[in-house]
């Protein structure tokens, strides 16, 4: 029986150095005030944007008067993104009154919904 104890007390020595290796390594404190230094005082930090993918049916023509007001970007040296595009046309229409939506909407055109079918 003695055997016994004498395994039993070897593990629990080997799982006290152990145990102390960890506490030894303590975080670094210097990084932490550089970072809060680095950023300027009374801004907060900006969120980042949750993203989300989506995909929608357009006429060819106005899929391709996305690429005519790209080059009319690329006039200014301002490459544009077809999302971007996308974005500053939804926040032009967000600062219209109703009823200039309302005409804005009137003028096209409703697509019918869900996928088009595949050919062949």
């Amino acid at each position: 029986m003695k055997a016994a104890a004498k395994v039993a007390a070897a593990p629990s020595a080997k799982a006290k150095p152990t145990a102390r290796k960890p506490v030894a390594a303590a975080k670094p404190a210097a990084p932490t005030p550089a970072k809060a230094a680095a950023a300027p005082i009374g801004k907060p930090p900006k969120a980042k944007l949750k993203l989300v993918r989506d995909s929608f049916t357009m006429p060819q023509s106005d899929f391709e008067l996305i690429d005519v007001l790209k080059q009319r970007a690329m006039n200014f040296r301002h490459a544009v993104k077809k999302s971007e595009l996308l974005r500053a046309g939804l926040q032009v229409l967000a600062a219209l009154p109703d009823v200039q939506l309302e005409k804005a909407l009137a003028r096209i055109t409703p697509l019918k919904t869900g996928r088009p079918k595949k050919a062949g």
